[in-house]
């Protein structure tokens, strides 16, 4: 007697590719649509004005519960009711890491001079203000309580590093300013 042949299951049997990316597909001409529909504004005279630079970008991860997750970056803010609208500050994009006794974060900050970058840590929170040029701006919560003076920035080309050790034990609510090496 012959058992039949179990089909092996890889990763992608996990999760509805097809579909996820018909949604990817579907989301990207709405928002071409809407890009259109901003750059090109009809003004009182019937001219066509145009604005920019634009930078938009999408990451597409796997969450630690499985989960895809996308993640926009960019001048191209999403705002109440679904709309659009173009910024003079560039959301960068960032990864935050939980590693052990320690939260890393870190930002693409691109044409930055190292002067230019304002970083503020609170306890469940880093913000991150650049102006070089080009505007960046970023708040990136935390998955954990940190300490904010134990907080410590390096920027080295266009990739700013902060670290910072997690919750001790005082409060620190306006956040301290972190120097950038």
């Amino acid at each position: 007697m012959s058992w039949p042949r179990r089909r092996r299951r890889g990763i992608f049997d996990l999760f509805d590719i097809e579909g996820l990316f018909r949604e990817i597909e579907e989301s990207f001409r709405q928002f071409e649509e809407e890009i259109e529909k901003m750059i090109q504004q009809v003004s009182e005279e019937g001219r066509v004005e145009k604005f920019g630079p634009y930078f938009y970008g999408v990451r597409i991860t796997i969450g630690p519960d499985g989960v895809p997750r996308i993640e926009e970056f960019g001048n191209i803010r999403r705002v109440e009711g679904g709309r659009r609208v173009l910024s003079e500050e560039i959301e960068p994009l960032v990864d935050v890491i939980d590693a052990g006794d320690e939260i890393w974060v870190v930002a693409e900050l691109p044409g930055v001079n190292k002067d230019k970058i304002d970083v503020k840590v609170t306890e469940r929170k880093v913000t991150i203000r650049a102006s070089n040029g080009k505007k960046y701006y970023k708040e990136v919560e935390l998955p954990a309580e940190v300490d904010p003076k134990t907080a410590r920035a390096k920027y080295n080309n266009g990739v700013l590093d902060v670290k910072i050790k997690k919750k001790g034990s005082k409060k620190e609510e306006e956040g301290v300013s972190v120097k950038v090496e």
